[in-house]
């Protein structure tokens, strides 16, 4: 059964099973620039979790599908985006929760695992960068391009304005948002997960090169590569059954 959220002010599909919601339930965070459902179809990696009797929750994450454009940069800051994600949480019931979050969706589930109001009994992290991934962004003409149309020099800033202005995507939102997680670097040797955590990478994913020194540092976490690239790699059978795998370990 699916049904909107009411526990928190980020829209959320909740899926949960027909026997009843007595699992641990499961958290599914998306990637950047894109949302709940285009990310985790209900006939991929949810049908799976509520086929094993696990409710799941499937947010957009502030400033992108159907969330609220940003009032403020603050508001899309990683804290501000992890205490969304705590609010949602809340609301679940049982006493633990288990994490999946893919790219941007990974970055925000290791700063929400430290504030949880929720005991995390599984994290699954893929696609995570262990650098801040918007640091070097020419900010100036990332805002140029979303305003007047000036395209970017610089091929980062070009490419990540690529993804912000494809049709369909609020591009000021996404832009926000891009401020907001430059506001707080992620910083992954100030502060590690505690839990069992599973990093998940692609052969051919250049944006989470350098994964294993994340996983190293983290005291008992898995390192999983798999084939593929970027986005190969969330939408493929080996990250999402190895993600089901573990959180049912």
């Amino acid at each position: 059964m699916t049904a909107d959220s009411p526990v928190a002010s980020l829209p959320c599909r909740v899926l949960t099973p027909e026997n009843g919601t007595g699992g641990v339930p499961v958290l599914l965070l998306h990637t950047f620039t894109s949302n709940g459902a285009d990310d985790w179809p209900e006939a991929g990696l949810p049908a799976a979790l509520t086929a094993a009797g696990r409710p799941v929750y499937i947010p957009d994450l502030p400033g992108h599908g159907a969330s609220a454009r940003p009032g403020t940069v603050d508001s899309v800051s990683t804290s501000s985006q992890a205490a969304a994600l705590a609010a949602v949480i809340a609301g679940m019931p049982g006493d633990s929760v288990d994490i999946v979050g893919y790219s941007l969706g990974a970055r925000l589930a290791w700063s929400l695992a430290r504030i949880s109001p929720r005991r995390v009994g599984h994290l699954v992290l893929g696609g995570l960068s262990p650098f801040e991934p918007f640091g070097a962004l020419d900010m100036g003409s990332l805002t140029a391009l979303v305003r007047d149309g000036a395209a970017p020099q610089d091929p980062l800033t070009a490419m990540i304005g690529g993804m912000i202005t494809a049709p369909g995507r609020d591009s000021e939102s996404l832009l926000s948002v891009i401020e907001g997680l430059r506001a707080e670097p992620f910083q992954p040797e100030a502060w590690a997960p505690d839990v069992p955590v599973l990093f998940v990478r692609g052969d051919e994913d250049q944006v989470a090169a350098g994964m294993e020194a994340l996983a190293a540092a983290v005291k008992g976490s898995r390192m999983l590569t798999v084939p593929g690239d970027h986005m190969q790699v969330l939408h493929g059978s080996a990250f999402q059954q190895a993600a089901l795998d573990f959180i049912n370990s």
